[in-house]
């Protein structure tokens, strides 16, 4: 998945050092190329192929999350943390 943005950095550093070596070229173009030219396409496009795994990457946390919290709540049937029923059987009256 790497392999094309590493290749297009490799093709900038050498047109940013074409520019900073050139007669009438400076390092400052060679830097503002590379930058330009580089690094703000690629790391955005870097960014933007890797929404999916990131979406599914918080998919899978929650669903972790609420598989946990039915696993608890299966302990605990009532899932309020008291008796499930009163503690104290109700006194009868006699007729």
């Amino acid at each position: 998945m790497y392999i094309v943005p590493i290749a297009w950095l490799y093709v900038t550093i050498m047109m940013a050092v074409a520019e900073a070596t050139n007669t009438t070229g400076t390092v400052l173009g060679g830097i503002i190329t590379f930058l330009l030219y580089g690094l703000l396409p690629v790391g955005l496009v870097v960014y933007v192929m890797g929404a999916p795994a990131r979406r599914r990457a918080i998919k899978a946390r929650e669903r972790a999350e609420l598989e946990a919290t039915r696993a608890a709540s299966a302990l605990n049937p009532n899932g309020g943390g008291q008796a499930a029923s009163d503690a104290v059987a109700p006194e009868r009256k006699e007729l």
